[in-house]
């Protein structure tokens, strides 16, 4: 009989927690991607309005400087994944994008926090100088 009525004792307390824990909001989380994530024309608001900081990188194939610094995108995908989620936009493909924020000079970065556009960073630089232009919007 004691058992039992430790049994129900323990099935409450679990429905209880459960039953809290359903009615708080969910809170936006950053996913931990370690690699930038491909967007288009199509997934791009979405990706912008669901994660709070995102770093979009607007290339092309055939751009050498894009090419320099898709290796840094990376890096840094691995080394702020959870902080930060990178995006990888190829401008050929995806034009209503590149159109919209007048994407004129390939590599751009744009930087998105809750959706809203906070910087442009334009051009191949090293990491030493991009990483700190990223990580001051943390």
């Amino acid at each position: 009989m004691k058992e039992d009525e430790e049994l129900e004792r323990i099935k409450q307390k679990k429905l209880s927690q459960l039953l809290k824990k359903a009615a708080e909001p969910e809170k936006k989380k950053m996913p931990a991607s370690n690699e930038p994530i491909e967007v288009s024309d199509a997934t791009f608001e979405d990706m912008i309005q669901n994660h709070p900081l995102m770093v979009v990188d607007c290339w092309a194939s055939w751009c050498g400087p894009c090419r320099m610094v898709a290796p840094l995108i990376e890096e840094m995908a691995r080394d702020y994944a959870g902080k930060i989620v990178f995006g990888k936009l190829n401008v050929d493909e995806n034009r209503k994008v590149a159109t919209q924020y007048q994407i004129m000079s390939i590599p751009t970065l744009l930087v998105f926090k809750n959706g809203k556009l906070i910087d442009r960073i334009v051009g191949a630089m090293p990491r030493q100088v991009l990483e700190p232009k990223i990580t001051k919007h943390l």
